[in-house]
């Protein structure tokens, strides 16, 4: 088990509860009262520490190493799972996982990030920050999912792609053509932010009838680290970048910039995966249902209205400005 900076109290309370256990098993003392008195401070210590998360913390236990990924996800709530690979015009980009799957009797076309679960894969997955052939690969399943009528399912878990070969292929361009394509598909879109949601890598797969936010995740334009490059030219206050940036679920979800928040298992989805699929399953199969039932060019505009009415502004009447009166240019001379 691996703990975060402002876990220290629970990992010590775990140590705790490991010796006993091993004293335990020797058979010499009976040791279950207090056991069971750890047990319950374990339980409340970790009520208090979550509950009272700020934004910085919430985007450490988004990037914990056992936090589940889109593989998981999808081994975990699907029947059945064919992945398809390649955007056919440069390559297949391992940072995009696409595919058929069947989530509760409905077959999918499924997209998400997929970040890798050691150093050797999160280096082959280019640590789910993916190309433009990604998002071309995503585009052309979405389009496939048009043409059989299929829902689409996007699972997002990146931080933004900086880099000169991404540009070069065309990454603002693939982003971009993504945004208006998604924006009039013909069959519903669910988008799951389920860990990182940065900047465009996340809107390149992120629009849709619905998007939802797991508790411990992140959404927002750049991530807290280069918020703190630009604005003090250090990494040092990412904490405070992360709070300025108002970046959680409860923030996007008071913006109106997310339909609603999946609760996570006390402690992070890490530290109940199972849980967590089947909590996800189950919300999937709730939302799905009634975008289905939508007629389509009724949940198309439905679609295009949700992103028209994101943010506030304010219209500012016409000013006319009145001619200057003419001024005699012989009686200006004498005066």
């Amino acid at each position: 088990m691996i703990f975060l900076e402002f876990e220290k109290e629970l990992e010590s309370l775990y140590e705790q509860l490991e010796k006993i256990k091993d004293v335990g098993e020797g058979g010499v003392i009976d040791v279950s009262d207090k056991i069971k008195e750890l047990e319950k401070k374990i339980a409340s210590s970790k009520k208090e520490i979550y509950s009272n998360l700020n934004g910085w913390q919430k985007v450490q236990l988004s990037r914990h190493p056992e936090r589940p990924y889109t593989l998981y996800y999808i081994e975990q709530m699907c029947s059945h799972f064919t992945e398809l690979h390649g955007d056919r015009c440069f390559g297949d980009d391992k940072a995009i996982i696409g595919g058929l799957g069947r989530i509760n009797g409905q077959t999918m076309v499924i997209i998400g990030h997929q970040k890798g679960i050691n150093t050797k894969l999160r280096q082959y997955r280019n640590f789910g920050m993916a190309n433009p052939e990604g998002y071309r690969k995503a585009l052309r399943l979405m389009k496939m999912a048009e043409r059989f009528n299929l829902p689409v399912l996007s699972l997002i878990d990146t931080r933004a792609l900086l880099g000169l070969e991404a540009e070069e292929r065309g990454q603002a361009e693939a982003i971009a053509r993504n945004l208006f394509e998604m924006a009039q598909l013909k069959v519903p879109i669910l988008c799951y932010i389920i860990g990182e949601g940065a900047s465009g890598g996340a809107l390149g797969i992120g629009v849709g009838d619905k998007v939802f936010m797991l508790e411990n995740t992140w959404y927002t334009v750049i991530s807290p680290e280069n918020c703190s490059a630009i604005l003090w030219r250090t990494w040092d206050y990412k904490r405070e970048a992360a709070e300025s940036l108002k970046l959680t679920a409860e923030d996007m979800l008071s913006f109106g910039l997310i339909d609603d928040i999946v609760k996570e298992p006390l402690g992070g989805a890490h530290g109940d995966p199972e849980k967590m699929a089947k909590m996800l399953k189950s919300h999937i199969k709730k939302e799905i249902g009634p975008l289905m039932e939508m007629d389509v060019e009724e949940r198309i505009l439905a679609r295009i209205g949700k992103y028209e009415n994101m943010g506030q502004f304010e219209i500012m009447p016409e000013i006319i400005e009145e001619p200057e009166p003419a001024v005699d240019k012989k009686k200006k001379k004498k005066g």
